[in-house]
C-alpha cells in the first residue's frame, strides 16, 4: 500500500476509534450524549462525476432519479479544497459514489495528487471508458486498487444489469489495466485490480466460473457482493435463488423484508461522500442528498463533521433510524 501513516493520521485514527466506542457504549446504556472526541473522517469519497452511460435498472443515476442534481463532473475547485482540508489526518481517498468516475478527464490528475499526499486511493469504474491510454495513465498514477464491475460471462447476462453496456469493453478493460501493469509495475506502485460480481439471478450460474477465469481475465482478485434492490416486497426478477446471497428474507406475511443487520455503523464515523458540487454527506446510501452536513466550499471539512446536523444523524444512525441506515447493508 502506498499509504503513509503520519503521526496525524494515526492520531485521528486513535480518536476515530475511540469515539465510536464510546457513543456505541452511550446508546447500549441508553445515554443519549456524543463522546465529543474531535476526531476527523478517516477517509473520503469523492465523486469525479455525477452522469453515467449505462441504466443499471437498480442505480438511483441509472433510472434517471433525482433529475433535480447538477449533473456533471467534480471541478478543480472542489477537489483541490477536498485534498486540502481531508489529506493531513484522511488515510483513503475513494473515487467513486454515484457516476462514471472515468467519465472525468481529471481522475489521474486526481489520483496522482491524492497518491503524492500519501493516500491511499481506490476507483470503482463499469470500465466502458476504460481505453488503452486511460488504462496506462490510471496505473502510472500511482493507483492502489481499481474495482471492475462485470456481472456476467456473456453478453446476455452482462446487460441483463449493465444494460447499455458491453461486455467485450469490460474484457478488453482488464487486459489493457493487465497489460499496464506489466509494463510500468516494476516503476510505479502496483495497482491491485478487483473484479467485482452482484449476485444476481442473471449470472449465477456463473460463479463458478467466474472464480475459476477470473484471473485469466486479467484480474488480481474476485469479490461476490450482494445486490440493493429498490422494489423487493413481493419478490424481484434479480434476487437470486439462494437467499443466502440475497440482501432480503420472505417473512410470515409473504414479502420480503430487508435481513437485520447489527446496530451501529462505524462509517458514519469514519468518513464522508463529497459530491461534484461539494456537498457533504454521511455515507453512500445517500443517494438523494437528504442527510447533507453542508458544503464544503462555503464551511471547512473540519467543521461540517463535528456541526449538529453531523452529530444528530450519527446518534441516530446508531439505533438505525434514518431511513437509508433502514435500507443499508454494511
Amino acid at each position: 500500500m502506498s499509504v503513509v501513516l503520519t503521526k496525524s493520521r494515526c492520531i485521528n485514527a486513535l480518536k476515530c476509534y475511540a469515539s465510536y466506542a464510546l457513543d456505541r457504549l452511550g446508546s447500549v446504556l441508553c445515554i443519549d450524549k456524543p463522546s465529543h472526541i474531535p476526531h476527523l473522517p478517516m477517509f473520503v469519497s469523492v465523486e469525479p462525476s455525477s452522469i453515467c452511460q449505462l441504466r443499471c435498472p437498480e442505480c438511483p443515476v441509472g433510472m434517471r432519479e433525482n433529475r433535480q442534481r447538477v449533473n456533471g463532473m467534480m471541478s478543480s475547485a472542489v477537489w483541490e479544497r477536498v485534498l486540502y482540508e481531508a489529506a493531513p489526518y484522511a488515510h483513503t481517498i475513494q473515487f467513486y459514489f454515484q457516476g462514471e468516475p472515468l467519465l472525468n478527464a481529471r481522475l489521474p490528475q486526481m489520483i496522482a495528487q491524492a497518491h503524492e499526499a500519501g493516500l491511499y486511493t481506490i476507483v470503482s469504474t463499469n470500465a466502458q471508458a476504460l481505453t488503452e491510454d486511460l488504462a496506462n495513465q490510471i496505473v502510472v498514477s500511482g493507483l492502489d486498487r481499481i474495482i471492475v464491475s462485470m456481472d456476467g460471462l456473456t453478453e446476455d447476462s452482462y446487460g441483463a444489469y449493465r444494460v447499455g453496456g458491453s461486455l467485450e469493453k469490460c474484457q478488453q478493460a482488464l487486459f489493457f489495466l493487465r497489460s499496464a501493469k506489466e509494463k510500468y509495475g516494476k516503476s510505479q506502485v502496483r495497482c491491485q485490480i478487483e473484479l467485482q460480481c452482484l449476485r444476481l439471478k442473471t449470472n449465477e450460474h456463473e460463479w463458478d466460473r467466474f472464480r475459476k477465469e477470473y484471473k485469466k481475465l486479467g484480474a488480481d482478485r474476485l469479490v461476490f457482493k450482494t445486490a440493493q434492490l429498490y422494489h423487493y416486497a413481493d419478490g424481484h426478477p434479480l434476487m437470486p435463488s439462494d437467499k443466502r446471497y440475497s440482501r432480503y428474507v420472505k417473512g410470515e406475511d409473504g414479502h420480503y423484508h430487508r435481513k437485520k443487520m447489527g446496530k451501529g455503523c462505524f462509517r458514519v464515523w469514519s468518513g464522508v461522500v463529497v459530491t461534484t458540487t461539494g456537498e457533504v454527506l454521511p455515507c453512500c446510501y445517500d443517494k438523494a442528498h437528504a442527510y447533507a452536513y453542508g458544503n464544503i466550499m462555503d464551511t471547512p471539512l473540519n467543521e461540517l463533521f463535528r456541526n449538529d446536523k453531523a452529530m444528530q444523524f450519527r446518534r441516530e444512525a446508531m439505533k438505525e433510524k434514518p431511513k437509508i441506515c433502514q435500507e443499508c447493508w454494511r
